[in-house]
């Protein structure tokens, strides 16, 4: 009678058979990517590698997938490295990947060239976002490692150029794992310090694989936010890197980064010198031009007789006088002409000119104006004034008292 398998005792075989096979535990396959996932906040990838007529399951874990250059896409041809087991909670044959790289080209490339295209559509390599270099730095800030020879040659460069410069250098591996940060940090340490001008960002020579920290976007990005203008100087001549395209002044070498961040001292000052004879010379044209000037108007009729001015102003003199004159006159006329009829209308208002008519004012012997026969006794003393003169009268009678 044939075995009666358990589904964990038949998995189990099929895991030890595979195991047993050591073609299988260490293969590369190739395929075309399809489901491809990238699982949070695992960082797992899972995805399918297929062919013409087969497909396969597959799975990377966090841990080799962070090791991978460039980012997978659905449809793209690669070949993967790994190992062939069963996954025993659904019995499916799958493999667990180790590394992986794109098929007919390399995986720094294509890493490369997708980092180029995502910050170009961002436009952090823009020439509007570019900043002017300075041209007389007072501090310079060099962001490479300590013991390389970029700073050895930058250094001899400035010493050349301008011995006296100001520089600072933030010390940041340039190859392996962990320089994208170290180098990111630095900028963005030497932002925070502030107080220098300018900063050369780079290394020597080197493989791809060794300029490879510039070609990352923690270092772009921290380029692309510097506040203060990067010069980058990576490799050689023939070098091209991200870090290149988002800087704001690309250099073929460290020491080219040098000479374009450092002026000649020596040639500032020839300009100086240049300028100040310049300068001299258009000094000597203004006083030349201004004593001219200055001969001319000597010449001419008012400097020649002084006292003709005086002459001119004490006749001008005499005019204004005689015009404010007159305009007195005509003004103290004009007023006295207002005067009189003031005094015409005044006049006619007056209690006189009233007793011109006829009419008279009655006064008691206090000397208040009587306005009625009310205000009198018979006997009382009042004094009646006239036209010309007045009269001292007494009382007889009234119309309302008796004699």
């Amino acid at each position: 009678m044939p075995r009666i398998w358990t589904v964990a005792e038949l998995t189990t075989e099929i895991s030890r058979t595979l195991s047993d096979n050591e073609a299988l535990e260490n293969c590369w396959v190739s395929g075309e990517l399809s489901n491809y996932k990238n699982h949070r906040p695992s960082g797992h990838w899972y995805f399918t590698l297929k062919d013409s007529s087969s497909s396969m399951k597959a799975v990377m874990f966090r841990s080799r997938a962070e090791r991978v250059r460039f980012t997978p896409q659905d449809g793209m041809k690669v070949l993967v490295r790994g190992s062939v087991k069963v996954y025993d909670r659904d019995g499916s044959v799958q493999l667990y990947a180790e590394e992986m790289q794109p098929s007919g080209v390399g995986a720094l490339y294509l890493a490369f060239e997708q980092l180029k295209q995502r910050l170009e559509a961002e436009g952090l390599f823009a020439p509007e976002h570019k900043k002017p270099i300075p041209k007389i730095p007072r501090r310079i800030g060099i962001v490479t490692s300590p013991t390389g020879a970029a700073i050895r040659d930058i250094l001899k460069v400035m010493q050349r150029r301008s011995p006296n410069l100001s520089w600072i250098l933030a010390p940041a591996a340039v190859q392996g794992e962990q320089a994208p940060q170290e180098v990111a940090q630095a900028i963005e340490r030497l932002n925070r310090y502030g107080n220098i001008d300018v900063l050369i960002v780079g290394r020597g020579g080197g493989s791809l694989e060794e300029l490879w920290a510039f070609n990352t976007e923690d270092v772009a990005r921290a380029i692309a936010a510097s506040v203060i203008p990067v010069i980058s100087a990576v490799g050689h001549e023939t070098d091209f890197t991200i870090a290149d395209m988002v800087a704001d002044l690309r250099a073929p070498t460290p020491s080219a980064a040098a000479e374009l961040a450092v002026p000649v001292f020596q040639e500032l000052r020839l300009d100086v010198e240049k300028l100040n004879a310049r300068l001299r010379v258009g000094m000597e044209g203004q006083i030349i031009r201004k004593r001219e000037r200055l001969m001319r108007l000597a010449e001419s009729g008012p400097l020649q007789n002084p006292f003709w001015r005086i002459a001119q102003n004490r006749q001008r003199l005499d005019q204004v006088s005689s015009a404010l004159e007159q305009g007195m006159t005509r003004f103290v006329s004009d007023k006295n002409g207002i005067l009189k009829i003031l005094a015409a209308k005044l006049d006619l208002l007056s209690p006189l000119a009233i007793l011109g008519r006829g009419y008279s004012l009655t006064y008691s012997e206090e000397g208040k104006i009587l306005r009625s026969s009310k205000e009198t006794h018979p006997g009382d003393k009042i004094k009646v004034r006239l036209n010309e003169g007045s009269l001292a009268c007494q009382v007889i009678t009234n119309e309302y008292g008796e004699e």
